[in-house]
Protein backbone atom coordinates (compact mmCIF):
# COMPACT_ATOMS: atom_id res chain seq x y z
CA UNK A 1 0.00 0.00 0.00
CA UNK A 2 1.17 3.51 -0.75
CA UNK A 3 1.71 5.87 2.19
CA UNK A 4 -1.21 8.20 2.89
CA UNK A 5 -3.14 9.41 5.89
CA UNK A 6 -4.41 6.53 8.04
CA UNK A 7 -8.10 5.95 7.49
CA UNK A 8 -9.81 7.70 10.42
CA UNK A 9 -12.39 4.99 11.09
CA UNK A 10 -10.10 1.96 10.84
CA UNK A 11 -11.01 -0.63 13.49
CA UNK A 12 -8.43 -2.61 15.48
CA UNK A 13 -9.63 -5.80 13.79
CA UNK A 14 -12.12 -7.14 11.27
CA UNK A 15 -13.65 -10.60 11.16
CA UNK A 16 -14.07 -13.22 8.47
CA UNK A 17 -17.83 -13.33 8.03
CA UNK A 18 -18.45 -16.69 6.34
CA UNK A 19 -17.10 -20.12 5.51
CA UNK A 20 -14.84 -22.43 7.49
CA UNK A 21 -13.03 -19.57 9.30
CA UNK A 22 -16.18 -17.63 10.12
CA UNK A 23 -15.75 -15.18 13.04
CA UNK A 24 -11.93 -15.42 12.91
CA UNK A 25 -10.49 -11.99 13.74
CA UNK A 26 -7.98 -10.39 11.39
CA UNK A 27 -5.78 -7.72 12.99
CA UNK A 28 -5.70 -4.26 11.44
CA UNK A 29 -2.19 -2.85 11.76
CA UNK A 30 -1.57 0.85 12.20
CA UNK A 31 -0.21 1.42 8.70
CA UNK A 32 -0.47 4.48 6.45
CA UNK A 33 -3.34 4.17 3.99
CA UNK A 34 -4.71 0.93 5.46
CA UNK A 35 -8.51 0.96 5.17
CA UNK A 36 -9.99 -2.53 5.55
CA UNK A 37 -13.24 -3.38 3.79
CA UNK A 38 -16.05 -3.00 6.36
CA UNK A 39 -17.86 -6.19 7.38
CA UNK A 40 -21.19 -5.10 5.89
CA UNK A 41 -19.54 -4.23 2.58
CA UNK A 42 -17.84 -7.64 2.42
CA UNK A 43 -21.09 -9.36 3.36
CA UNK A 44 -22.93 -7.68 0.48
CA UNK A 45 -20.06 -8.31 -1.96
CA UNK A 46 -19.89 -12.00 -1.11
CA UNK A 47 -23.67 -12.32 -1.40
CA UNK A 48 -23.32 -10.96 -4.95
CA UNK A 49 -20.47 -13.36 -5.67
CA UNK A 50 -22.35 -16.36 -4.23
CA UNK A 51 -25.32 -15.57 -6.46
CA UNK A 52 -23.13 -15.53 -9.59
CA UNK A 53 -20.60 -18.22 -8.59
CA UNK A 54 -22.41 -20.63 -6.24
CA UNK A 55 -19.55 -23.17 -6.26
CA UNK A 56 -16.21 -21.63 -5.29
CA UNK A 57 -14.13 -24.81 -5.02
CA UNK A 58 -12.62 -24.38 -8.50
CA UNK A 59 -12.08 -20.62 -8.16
CA UNK A 60 -8.66 -18.95 -8.20
CA UNK A 61 -8.72 -15.52 -6.60
CA UNK A 62 -6.38 -12.53 -6.52
CA UNK A 63 -6.45 -9.84 -3.81
CA UNK A 64 -4.23 -7.22 -5.41
CA UNK A 65 -3.92 -4.66 -2.59
CA UNK A 66 -4.34 -7.12 0.28
CA UNK A 67 -3.74 -4.97 3.39
CA UNK A 68 -5.41 -7.03 6.15
CA UNK A 69 -6.23 -9.79 3.66
CA UNK A 70 -9.93 -9.56 4.60
CA UNK A 71 -11.16 -10.04 1.01
CA UNK A 72 -8.70 -12.80 0.11
CA UNK A 73 -9.02 -14.76 3.35
CA UNK A 74 -12.81 -14.44 3.09
CA UNK A 75 -12.69 -16.04 -0.36
CA UNK A 76 -10.39 -18.81 0.88
CA UNK A 77 -12.65 -19.39 3.90
CA UNK A 78 -15.54 -19.99 1.50
CA UNK A 79 -13.67 -22.72 -0.35
CA UNK A 80 -11.67 -21.15 -3.19
CA UNK A 81 -8.99 -23.51 -4.48
CA UNK A 82 -6.25 -20.87 -4.48
CA UNK A 83 -5.98 -17.24 -3.39
CA UNK A 84 -3.01 -14.95 -4.05
CA UNK A 85 -2.57 -11.96 -1.74
CA UNK A 86 -0.33 -9.16 -3.03
CA UNK A 87 0.95 -6.57 -0.55
CA UNK A 88 3.69 -3.98 -0.92
CA UNK A 89 4.14 -3.08 2.76
CA UNK A 90 6.56 -5.62 4.32
CA UNK A 91 5.04 -5.31 7.82
CA UNK A 92 1.52 -5.95 6.47
CA UNK A 93 2.81 -8.86 4.39
CA UNK A 94 4.40 -10.35 7.52
CA UNK A 95 1.04 -10.04 9.31
CA UNK A 96 -0.67 -11.76 6.36
CA UNK A 97 1.84 -14.61 6.66
CA UNK A 98 1.15 -14.96 10.40
CA UNK A 99 -2.58 -15.13 9.66
CA UNK A 100 -2.00 -17.67 6.89
CA UNK A 101 -0.03 -19.88 9.28
CA UNK A 102 -2.58 -19.48 12.09
CA UNK A 103 -5.37 -20.60 9.75
CA UNK A 104 -3.21 -23.32 8.16
CA UNK A 105 -4.37 -21.79 4.87
CA UNK A 106 -2.42 -23.91 2.40
CA UNK A 107 -4.36 -22.54 -0.55
CA UNK A 108 -3.32 -18.96 0.22
CA UNK A 109 -0.10 -17.56 -1.26
CA UNK A 110 1.39 -14.20 -0.26
CA UNK A 111 3.45 -12.16 -2.72
CA UNK A 112 5.35 -9.11 -1.50
CA UNK A 113 5.91 -6.24 -3.91
CA UNK A 114 4.37 -3.57 -6.10
CA UNK A 115 0.93 -4.74 -7.25
CA UNK A 116 1.11 -3.33 -10.78
CA UNK A 117 4.56 -4.83 -11.35
CA UNK A 118 3.57 -8.23 -9.98
CA UNK A 119 0.43 -8.53 -12.12
CA UNK A 120 2.60 -8.49 -15.22
CA UNK A 121 4.06 -11.85 -14.10
CA UNK A 122 0.65 -13.59 -14.07
CA UNK A 123 -0.79 -15.32 -17.12
CA UNK A 124 -3.79 -13.82 -18.89
CA UNK A 125 -7.20 -15.11 -17.83
CA UNK A 126 -5.71 -16.89 -14.80
CA UNK A 127 -8.18 -15.81 -12.07
CA UNK A 128 -11.94 -16.20 -11.72
CA UNK A 129 -12.17 -13.42 -9.10
CA UNK A 130 -9.94 -10.36 -8.71
CA UNK A 131 -10.29 -7.96 -5.76
CA UNK A 132 -9.14 -4.35 -6.16
CA UNK A 133 -9.08 -2.07 -3.13
CA UNK A 134 -6.22 0.39 -3.67
CA UNK A 135 -5.78 3.47 -1.46
CA UNK A 136 -8.52 5.94 -2.37
CA UNK A 137 -6.09 8.86 -2.58
CA UNK A 138 -3.81 7.12 -5.09
CA UNK A 139 -3.83 7.00 -8.88
CA UNK A 140 -3.74 3.18 -8.90
CA UNK A 141 -7.40 2.36 -9.60
CA UNK A 142 -7.44 2.89 -13.38
CA UNK A 143 -4.25 0.88 -14.05
CA UNK A 144 -5.42 -1.80 -11.61
CA UNK A 145 -8.76 -2.22 -13.43
CA UNK A 146 -6.88 -2.50 -16.75
CA UNK A 147 -4.62 -5.16 -15.23
CA UNK A 148 -7.60 -7.05 -13.77
CA UNK A 149 -9.30 -7.07 -17.19
CA UNK A 150 -6.27 -8.95 -18.55
CA UNK A 151 -6.15 -11.39 -15.63
CA UNK A 152 -9.81 -12.31 -15.15
CA UNK A 153 -11.38 -15.21 -17.04
CA UNK A 154 -14.06 -14.54 -19.65
CA UNK A 155 -16.86 -15.20 -17.15
CA UNK A 156 -14.90 -14.04 -14.09
CA UNK A 157 -15.61 -11.17 -11.72
CA UNK A 158 -13.66 -8.09 -10.66
CA UNK A 159 -14.57 -6.53 -7.33
CA UNK A 160 -13.64 -2.85 -6.90
CA UNK A 161 -13.76 -0.51 -3.91
CA UNK A 162 -13.27 3.18 -4.54
CA UNK A 163 -13.93 6.62 -3.13
CA UNK A 164 -16.23 7.50 -6.05
CA UNK A 165 -18.71 5.51 -8.14
CA UNK A 166 -17.58 3.87 -11.37
CA UNK A 167 -19.60 4.55 -14.54
CA UNK A 168 -22.46 2.06 -14.70
CA UNK A 169 -24.02 2.81 -18.07
CA UNK A 170 -21.35 1.61 -20.52
CA UNK A 171 -18.37 -0.73 -20.75
CA UNK A 172 -15.07 0.75 -19.63
CA UNK A 173 -12.18 1.03 -22.10
CA UNK A 174 -10.75 -2.23 -20.69
CA UNK A 175 -13.91 -4.12 -21.72
CA UNK A 176 -15.38 -4.56 -18.24
CA UNK A 177 -18.74 -3.21 -17.15
CA UNK A 178 -20.37 -2.68 -13.75
CA UNK A 179 -23.02 -5.34 -13.04
CA UNK A 180 -23.62 -4.54 -9.35
CA UNK A 181 -22.86 -1.42 -7.31
CA UNK A 182 -23.62 -0.01 -3.89
CA UNK A 183 -22.30 2.41 -1.30
CA UNK A 184 -21.63 2.31 2.44
CA UNK A 185 -20.49 5.65 3.87
CA UNK A 186 -17.41 6.78 1.95
CA UNK A 187 -16.96 3.39 0.26
CA UNK A 188 -18.36 2.75 -3.22
CA UNK A 189 -18.16 -0.92 -4.13
CA UNK A 190 -18.75 -2.58 -7.47
CA UNK A 191 -18.78 -5.93 -9.20
CA UNK A 192 -17.52 -5.90 -12.78
CA UNK A 193 -17.63 -8.49 -15.55
CA UNK A 194 -16.54 -8.60 -19.15
CA UNK A 195 -19.06 -6.81 -21.35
Amino acid sequence: MRPSARFAGAPAQVRIIGGSWKRTPLPVASAPGLRPSPDRVRETAFNWIAHLVPELSAVRGLDLFAGTGALGFELASRGASEVVLVERNAALAAQLERTRQKLAAGGVRIVVGDALAIVRTFLERSFEIVFLDPPFDSDLLGPAIDAAARLVTDTGLVYVESGAPLPADAPMPCGLRVIRASRAGQVHFHLLQRA
